[in-house]
């Protein structure tokens, strides 16, 4: 396993196909997480939002995410747009999911003292309502991290010539079992730099939470 990893990456084929993944994750997680929020804070400060978006949120979480590949490549070709869509699609719902529950589970007595303060919507919003789902947010956060990296699989199944995913297809169909153990290897090392980044973020933005911290 070793051996087979020096050789891929001596010879630059580890890095190539790594550089083609993290794209497609990056652009996947930028969209997505607009994408959610978006919907979470229409959802979450508005009933009519609620009715038109989290009806149509919980029925695409239903979904398995690799039963959209077909259509997706009927809808938009078999460019990278199918590839980074099934990603973005993946990050929306879970970013949506907690940052919405969150938003609909900040504490009434924070919304009312703020209220009796003479603060406005935008305010509220502001002060209020986006310091309280944060938590939400960034649970949020990790668990799309995490889809992102399974649907890339899924997305990479779309006529890849590079990726993680390529590789890995490659290496199941030539019984490449080294290059196999090296790959699932680095998917680990990148879910577990995923979690370290969300643990940074919830270190630096939840300063203010007072919470059990496992002592």
């Amino acid at each position: 396993m070793l051996r087979a990893a020096w050789t891929l990456i001596a010879d630059g084929t580890f890095q190539e196909h790594l550089t083609a993944s993290l794209l497609r994750v990056g652009y996947g997680l930028l969209f997505g997480i607009v994408l959610g929020l978006g919907l979470a804070l229409i959802s979450g400060l508005s009933r009519i939002g609620e009715n038109f978006v989290d009806a149509n949120m919980e029925v695409l979480r239903a979904v398995p995410n690799f039963a959209l590949v077909p259509l997706l490549i009927v809808w938009f070709g078999i460019s990278e747009v199918p590839k980074i869509l099934l990603i973005t699609l993946a990050v929306a719902v879970a970013i949506y999911i907690n940052t919405f529950s969150a938003i609909r589970s900040v504490d009434a007595a924070l919304v009312e003292a703020a209220r009796s303060f003479g603060a406005g919507r935008a305010e509220m919003i502001y002060r209020v309502i986006i310091p309280g789902s944060l938590p939400g947010f960034l649970v949020g956060l990790r668990l799309a991290l995490t889809a992102s990296w399974l649907s890339l699989i899924f997305a990479e199944t779309i006529n890849a010539k590079k990726g993680l995913g390529r590789m890995m297809t490659d290496a199941r169909e030539y019984f490449q079992i080294d290059i196999v153990f090296v790959l699932i290897a680095v998917y680990a090392m990148l879910g577990l730099v995923s979690i370290l980044v969300v643990r940074f973020l919830e270190g630096r933005l939840l300063t203010w939470r007072r919470a059990y911290d496992g002592d």
